[in-house]
C-alpha cells in the first residue's frame, strides 16, 4: 500500500480536526491495528483515496464517442507489448 512509507520518506503536512468521538475511535483502531496513529489514519486516507480513484465507473461520450468505442470492440485482438509488460507491474501501493 502506498500509505506505508517510513517517517524519513515523509514530507508533506497535513492537519484535520475531529471531535473527541472521532478521535477516540481513530485512537482505539490504531492501537488494536498495532499502528501509530499517524500510519492509521494515512493508511486508511489512502485506501479510501485509492479505491475511489479505481471505482470510477461512469465515463461520458457522444453518440459518435459510443460508437467508435463499439467499432473498436469489435476488430480482431491484437498482441500489444505495452500492454502485456502493464500487467505484468507490481501496482505502486503493493510495492514495498
Amino acid at each position: 500500500m502506498a500509505a506505508q512509507t517510513s517517517a524519513k520518506a515523509r514530507s508533506a503536512r497535513l492537519g484535520l480536526r475531529a471531535t473527541p468521538e472521532q478521535e477516540a475511535v481513530l485512537r482505539r483502531a490504531a492501537s488494536v491495528a498495532h499502528k501509530s496513529l499517524t500510519d492509521y489514519i494515512l493508511d486508511s486516507a489512502c485506501l479510501a483515496a485509492e479505491q475511489t480513484l479505481l471505482d470510477q465507473r461512469l465515463f461520458m461520450a457522444t453518440e459518435e464517442q459510443y460508437g467508435a468505442i463499439l467499432d473498436l470492440f469489435d476488430q480482431p485482438e491484437r498482441e500489444n507489448e505495452g500492454v502485456r509488460e502493464l500487467f505484468q507491474r507490481q501496482a505502486p501501493w503493493e510495492k514495498r
